[in-house]
């Protein structure tokens, strides 16, 4: 893939004409410039999912009614699986738009779409397609996923993780994980020493999904789980724990290390400039000392507190540093934050509260004036 072009751009009338090719060299009876020509007229003004869900409906018109049938056909261009774990984009984001096809047309035949979702989630990740099934199928699919979490693929054992997480971004919100994520921990408890850094990212979102509702099972589940000394297990819990971490979680931060915060104090705390226009930067500097008799290890977060375009204020936690500070020491830090819209959020005039966070507790605030 080419740098900076827009992911959605690959889901146009180019990958249209790529699956009108592979499916007519094993069903010659499609009619690909009648598909392509559909596709092509409406694309253009469509983002990325929207995309990808028509290809998928036009490919449901010009394949064959019987489902089943159809399906071979899909199956049949897939090709080789990915050769590693890297290049499910570069090499496998065109079978999207069938993993999508499963996904919407696929329900009424679980044995047959349960594995082929198996099958395409060795080239592209079915994490978004095997959700509909989980919801009306939810033990058939479990028991597939048992089996699965051992799979020798790591793109497998990826998807077994990454589709069943209850909040996964851009996808359907799987309620019944949410309300009780039992099953999900028990299908992670066989990942959380996987030899793949790819799978255990996943593990580490998966488990940060779950403690957004359940941060004490979290935290439970992660000490148990800490106790074989495995450092694998170690970079989960560290990844895993993010956002209660940023929360201020005590349990969470004394899992990794930082205590609750006895003997810190914050000495000084400076924003400036304190007043700013949007697109400019602030610089805060604090003065963190350590009066306790020990040393401690130091984790430094900071809050902004953006005014919306309501007037209300919304807390956006964000990394500062962690490091150690002996006994009857001090340390200045200083942290640059630009203001400009993103595209993720978008700057307001008004007061903005700024906060700093050591080891989970608030030690110190002030205030910047956006202009």
């Amino acid at each position: 893939m080419t740098e900076n072009v827009p992911f959605k751009h690959y889901y146009g009338v180019q990958l249209a004409a790529l699956l009108a090719d592979k499916v007519a060299l094993v069903h010659p009876a499609f009619d690909g410039r009648a598909f392509v020509a559909q596709v092509a007229a409406r694309i253009d003004a469509l983002e990325l999912k929207d995309r990808v869900r028509l290809i998928s409906a036009t490919m449901r018109e010009y394949l064959p009614a019987d489902y089943p049938a159809a399906l071979d056909v899909l199956l049949n261009i897939l090709g080789d699986e990915l050769d590693g774990e890297a290049g499910m984009f570069n090499k496998g984001y065109w079978v999207m738009p069938i993993a999508h096809f499963v996904q919407t047309y696929g329900l009424e035949h679980f044995d047959r779409s349960i594995n082929a979702l198996y099958e395409i989630t060795k080239r592209f990740s079915s994490e978004e397609a095997v959700r509909p099934y989980l919801v009306r199928y939810p033990e058939q699919t479990l028991e597939r996923l048992r089996v699965w979490v051992h799979d020798e693929n790591a793109h497998v054992r990826r998807w077994v993780s990454e589709g069943t997480r209850p909040r996964l971004p851009w996808a359907m919100r799987l309620d019944q994980f949410v309300r009780d994520p039992s099953p999900v921990l028990e299908l992670l408890e066989h990942l959380r020493d996987d030899a793949s850094l790819y799978v255990r990212k996943s593990v580490a979102n998966n488990l940060n999904d779950i403690g957004k509702d359940h941060p004490e099972r979290v935290v439970a589940t992660l000490a148990r789980w800490s106790r074989n000394g495995s450092e694998r297990t170690a970079w989960i819990t560290r990844h895993a724990l993010r956002t209660q971490i940023k929360h201020g979680d005590a349990a969470a931060l004394a899992l990794i290390g930082y205590a609750n915060g006895d003997g810190l104090a914050c000495k000084a705390l400076t924003i400036t400039p304190d007043r700013v226009r949007i697109g400019e930067k602030i610089t805060i500097t604090v003065e963190i000392a350590n009066t306790g008799t020990d040393a401690q290890n130091v984790l430094v977060d900071y809050a902004i507190h953006f005014v919306k375009a309501t007037g209300k204020t919304s807390a956006k936690v964000f990394k500062w540093t962690t490091l150690t500070l002996d006994a009857g020491k001090s340390v200045t830090l200083t942290k640059n934050h630009a203001l400009h819209d993103v595209s993720v959020r978008k700057h307001f005039a008004g007061r903005h509260q700024v906060q700093v966070q050591v080891n989970g507790r608030l030690m110190g605030s002030g205030v910047v004036e956006v202009l």
